[in-house]
């Protein structure tokens, strides 16, 4: 997410005719080389035979990808009298070079035009490709270069470049495809999915098979508040990095529901490679990764999700560097009870005791900590089937969530937090004040179930969040009974 400047420098002097890139430039940019030569010779420029240096200061910073094809070829026709050195002062060039000469659309560019904002740069030249999404930032002047031809006119003469007529990207909303009204019964996960929103609280299932828990999940995001237009800069930078961006509407404007398979690998997840990039943790950020049967994903996959929930930022150390990539996510999972799912109904239910320990014991309890809500989500009964869909839309709900985040949104004000979810245990003391019964009611289950510490307070940040939903300044005791039994769950099946 961090962006480092390169400056990229040519040199043309006598010698043997040999073209050396140094810098820590990887193959992938050495390549480059061969992509320039050739796109200027089949646009009638023909290089001198002399001996060609290219350096990339800083040196102690790899270079990777496609993107430094357009920079060297400015560079060297600069050194080689074409374009004027003035003409290249103070400008952000980016772009991956065809063999004729074309200008190709590269990931990341979003990020790159920030940076250069900040720098005060002149102008920014980007491939065509990338025009709209770096035109999300509007205080800079961006320039889109199709080919090496318009390059060369556009560096020589930059106001002869004449922009294309913005469109307009606040589009309204698609209309959601699905809504809570959809659902038959399921009062409590109803109720508990609008606590999970309201507090960006991590959020589990648990039921037998075909009662629910999916059809649930993927109706959490209806019922979430819209992104505001910092948060979708925030995810479109992401989005950017990973080259997942939409070239006609770039802008992220609905929150992310990623739902990766269970056979994901831990560094899917987490994000990797030889040049890092974002993994579904980070893709989910401002919104939603939901892992359906939670157990059948690989106990070392899980693992890696302790660190970002916490941190809500994960930090990948590779030889090369660094990276730290944004991990703000609500997790949703849903899980079956035990291998054929109908435990602890056991007439129906056909494992052994030792089968159902082996399923629920691949959850290890640091993680289960972790999960702020745990609701239980039974078969739908006949009755419940023959009546109907529900009475409450997501609009209805979303209404009820939004009243409640500007609420934390007021009370958070300055502190660098937005919702409950987030609030860190120095907060906790702070905001979380308890009524006499409030206090004597948690004690009490405290000492009796023997919660741990961290349980203890997210106890407290989910009876927060139900006190806000209330409007009511004390979490009093009915609060705190209602966030107790979100945590009851996990110590029936767990205990």
């Amino acid at each position: 997410m961090e962006v480092r400047p390169i400056q990229v420098e040519v040199d043309v002097s006598d010698g043997l005719p040999v073209f050396i890139m140094v810098g820590f430039a990887s193959a992938q940019v050495k390549e480059s080389q061969d992509r320039v030569r050739t796109a200027l010779k089949n646009n009638g420029i023909a290089l001198p035979p002399k001996r060609i240096t290219v350096n990339f200061a800083p040196a102690d910073i790899r270079k990777e990808g496609a993107g430094f094809d357009l920079p060297v070829a400015a560079a060297l026709l600069t050194a080689a009298g074409v374009i004027t050195p003035s003409a290249l002062e103070g400008i952000l060039v980016i772009g991956e070079l065809s063999l004729n000469g074309d200008v190709h659309a590269v990931p990341g560019v979003l990020p790159c035009v920030i940076r250069a904002r900040e720098l005060s740069c002149r102008f920014c030249m980007i491939p065509k490709g990338n025009l709209r999404e770096a035109r999300l930032i509007r205080d800079i002047r961006v320039i889109g270069v199709g080919n090496l031809c318009e390059m060369i006119r556009y560096l020589i003469d930059p106001d002869s470049f004449i922009p294309e007529e913005e469109t307009d990207e606040n589009l309204p909303p698609q209309e959601e495809s699905v809504d809570f009204m959809e659902i038959c019964g399921q009062e409590g996960a109803r109720r508990a999915a609008e606590i999970a929103v309201t507090g960006f609280h991590n959020l589990l299932f648990i039921g037998p098979p075909g009662a629910g828990k999916t059809m649930l999940a993927r109706r959490i995001p209806t019922i979430m508040p819209a992104l505001t237009f910092e948060e979708s800069l925030e995810l479109t930078k992401i989005y950017s990095i990973a080259g997942l961006l939409s070239e006609e509407h770039p802008l992220i404007r609905e929150r992310p529901f990623r739902s990766p398979h269970h056979t994901s690998s831990p560094q899917s997840l987490t994000g990797g490679g030889r040049n890092p990039r974002p993994g579904e943790i980070s893709l989910a950020h401002r919104g939603i990764l939901f892992l359906d049967e939670l157990p059948e994903f690989s106990r070392r996959a899980l693992e890696t999700l302790r660190q970002p929930m916490e941190d809500k930022i994960i930090c990948l150390s590779r030889t090369a560097g660094t990276y730290i990539f944004p991990a703000s996510f609500m997790l949703v999972a849903a899980l079956n009870p035990c291998p054929c799912g109908y435990y602890p109904d056991m007439n129906r239910c056909r494992c052994t005791a030792g089968e159902v320990a082996h399923y629920l014991g691949k959850l290890s309890q640091p993680l289960l900590d972790r999960i702020d809500l745990c609701a239980d989500i039974p078969s739908v009964s006949f009755q419940e089937m023959s009546s109907g869909a529900g009475t409450t839309s997501s609009a209805e709900i979303r209404k009820r969530v939004e009243c409640g985040r500007e609420i934390q949104r007021r009370r958070y004000e300055g502190t660098g937090i937005s919702c409950n979810g987030e609030m860190s245990n120095r907060f906790i003391g702070k905001y979380c004040t308890l009524t006499e019964e409030g206090k004597r009611l948690l004690k009490t289950a405290y000492e009796k179930l023997r919660f741990s510490m961290r349980s203890y307070h997210r106890i407290l940040r989910v009876a927060r969040t139900i006190a806000d939903l209330e409007a009511c300044e004390q979490i009093g005791s009915a609060h705190v009974a209602e966030a107790l039994s979100y945590r009851a769950l996990d110590k029936k099946y767990w205990s």
